[in-house]
């Protein structure tokens, strides 16, 4: 059977490019353009003319349809829809399998690859750090949702929520096995876990913002992490627990998107999360990915600010992460987990 491609199928249609009904395009739509302005920022018919007019407010683009992605939350809600999914959006196992990449997310790091077109309203001079911060809740409420979607309907375990590195990994002889000597806490050897790579960052967030709220989403997460990782698990028992963490993961998103972010804090999440190396590492690659990319931004985030000591060796080993993960199925914790040792004793 001949499988979709992207240019013709619906399914990869929905992310790819603006796919609205036939009756709803205008005479100059053609589907070959792929993403645009309106896939992110909604129908335009009604704004797009106004709104680089003279006198013209956001608020009235608004009022017409505009989607609202000054908002930070409502932003990473709109970038999470292709980057990680919604009940009409879907990248799972099958489609990875058949070649689409794995889906990831970081709200700073991708929006500072994104070229500006837009004027910045927002001057708060640590907004890298609150965009870093509100992406990471967002993206584990919108992960949870999705755990309690697909376990309480569809075929599950839905193998793309699980940690895809547990099984596609280069062999290597037992005595070189960073994960036969980590071992397997909390799992039997041989069951895939549920990836935590959407909370290990989260985790060290949620410390700063609230420490209650923090160490209730640490059990919840824990529970769904052993329901996930165990085969045979009640599945209305996953959904349930999915859904009571996702309503953790989204107080916490309220509350960061509203904190006062400063030098302080910012320097504590920084040596937080390259404190976490052993736990961190010992998650898999796609943590490591995250923990290296939210590194990365509060560097940047920080440098643009204050001076740090040591930035060049600093900004050298971080460069050193990014390299730990060029090849993710040769991936090695304990390597990585030295590397990001490093970086955390250069730090003030």
């Amino acid at each position: 059977m001949r499988l979709p491609i992207m240019d013709t199928a619906a399914r990869c249609l929905a992310c790819h490019a603006l796919d609205v009904p036939v009756e709803q395009r205008a005479r100059t739509f053609d589907l070959s353009d792929g993403v645009g302005c309106e896939n992110c920022h909604g129908p335009a018919s009604l704004w797009l003319g106004s709104h680089a007019t003279r006198n013209w407010t956001y608020d009235k683009s608004l009022a017409l349809g505009m989607y609202n992605t000054r908002d930070l939350i409502q932003r990473s809600e709109r970038c999470l829809s292709c980057h990680l999914g919604t009940p009409d959006k879907t990248v799972d196992h099958e489609l990875i399998a058949a070649g689409h990449p794995d889906l990831y997310f970081e709200l700073d790091s991708f929006m500072s690859v994104m070229p500006p077109h837009w004027n910045e309203t927002d001057h708060d001079p640590w907004l890298g750090v609150r965009s870093l911060s509100v992406g990471q809740a967002v993206q584990l409420r919108e992960q949870l949702k999705r755990v309690a979607r697909e376990s309480s309907s569809g075929i599950w375990p839905e193998y793309s929520e699980l940690d895809c590195f547990a099984c596609h990994h280069n062999l290597t002889a037992t005595k070189d096995s960073w994960r036969q000597e980590r071992g397997y806490a909390g799992r039997r050897p041989g069951n895939p876990p549920w990836s935590l790579s959407r909370y290990v960052v989260l985790r060290r967030i949620a410390e700063e913002t609230d420490a209650a709220s923090g160490q209730q989403l640490k059990s919840e997460v824990d529970r769904v992490y052993s329901l996930v990782s165990a085969p045979g698990s009640d599945r209305k028992q996953i959904a349930a627990q999915a859904s009571s963490a996702a309503e953790i993961a989204d107080r916490l998103a309220r509350l960061t998107s509203a904190l006062k972010y400063d030098q302080p804090m910012s320097l504590r999440l920084m040596k937080g999360i390259a404190g976490d190396a052993d736990l961190i590492a010992a998650e898999g690659e796609r943590s490591a990915e995250q923990a290296t990319m939210a590194l990365d931004s509060l560097f940047i985030a920080y440098t643009k600010n204050v001076p740090l000591p040591h930035d060049q060796q600093i900004r050298a080993a971080i460069h050193a992460l990014f390299q730990e993960l060029e090849d993710p199925s040769a991936y090695n914790a304990l390597r990585f987990s030295r590397e990001m040792k490093n970086l955390s004793s250069l730090l003030p």
